[in-house]
C-alpha cells in the first residue's frame, strides 16, 4: 500500500463544488484520506489573465499503480467538464498526482513525483498542512522542508 499525495485545483465555475466532488470521489478510491483546507491562490505559470484558483491537497493510501490512479484522476476531471484547449488553460478541475510512496517514474504522460511540485507553494502549503513529514523520494526532503525552501507565495486560506 502506497501513501499518495494529490493536488486539487479549480478556477472555472463553482470552484468549491468541483473540489468537493473530487474529494468525494477520492474518498471512495483511497483509504485513510486527509484533506487540507481550501486555499484561494493567484494563477501561476499561465499566459493571459485567469480567475483565482481554489487549491487543496489530499493524501490517502492506495494499492493502485500510478498509471491506474492517474487514469482515475483524469476520468474525474472529465466528469467535471475539464477541457484542454491549450497548455495551462483555465480548468474546472485539475487533479495532479504529486507523490506515490517511494515511486520514481518517468514515462509518457506520467511523471512521479510531479515535476514542479517542489517549487509550487500552492501545492506545498496545503500538502504540508496534512502531511508535513511526507518525503520526496528524489530530494529526500520532507514536504515541510520543501515548503520552507520554496517560500510562501501568498495563498490565502478559505473556509
Amino acid at each position: 500500500m502506497d501513501r499518495v499525495a494529490i493536488g486539487l485545483g479549480s478556477n472555472v465555475g463553482d470552484r468549491r463544488a468541483h473540489l468537493d466532488y473530487a474529494v468525494v470521489q477520492l474518498r471512495a478510491l483511497l483509504a485513510n484520506v486527509q484533506v487540507s483546507r481550501y486555499y484561494d491562490t493567484v494563477p501561476v505559470g499561465v499566459s493571459g489573465p485567469q480567475a483565482m484558483y481554489l487549491n487543496a491537497a489530499l493524501v490517502g493510501d492506495t494499492t493502485l499503480t500510478p498509471r491506474a490512479l492517474l487514469d482515475a484522476l483524469l476520468a474525474f476531471e472529465l466528469e467535471r467538464g475539464r477541457e484542454r484547449p491549450y497548455a495551462n488553460a483555465p480548468r474546472t478541475l485539475d487533479l495532479d498526482l504529486i507523490l506515490q510512496g517511494e515511486t520514481v517514474l518517468d514515462e509518457p504522460g506520467l511523471t512521479v513525483p510531479h515535476l514542479r511540485f517542489r517549487e509550487r507553494w500552492f501545492v506545498l502549503e496545503p500538502l504540508a498542512a496534512v502531511a508535513p513529514d511526507l518525503r520526496d523520494p528524489i530530494s529526500g526532503k520532507t514536504v515541510a522542508e520543501l515548503l520552507a525552501a520554496a517560500g510562501r507565495g501568498g495563498a490565502a486560506a478559505s473556509a
